[in-house]
């Protein structure tokens, strides 16, 4: 059985969709089409959701250098500018799962 909070914090199907629509099928670091809409801005392992407001499509490159390097913090900021253009009143403490 799974628990509420790795539902929350799945990415579904529909998201995946809407989300790689919004950013045009291209990695929105690179511009590389070899991408795919499964990065959180928020990692899983912080409590971030599944949702289109926490999620990035990203080539597996980016993917790697923003969840395992020293361009973590350049990144992380570059996609918090992203988001809050795509999401007017984007606040990142509504992208963390809060226990019921």
């Amino acid at each position: 059985m799974t628990s509420k909070r790795t539902k929350a914090l799945a990415i579904p199907d529909e998201v995946k969709r809407a989300v790689w629509d919004r950013d045009g099928g291209r990695c929105v670091c690179c511009g590389s089409r070899m991408a795919s809409p499964n990065a959180h801005y928020i990692a899983r392992s912080q409590g971030g959701l599944g949702i289109e407001q926490n999620v990035l499509t990203l080539c597996a490159d980016c993917h790697r250098k923003y969840d395992q390097s020293v361009k973590r913090k350049e990144l992380r900021a570059f996609f918090r500018g992203y988001l809050k253009k795509m999401y007017p009143g984007w606040d990142e403490s509504e992208l963390i799962y809060k226990r019921e």
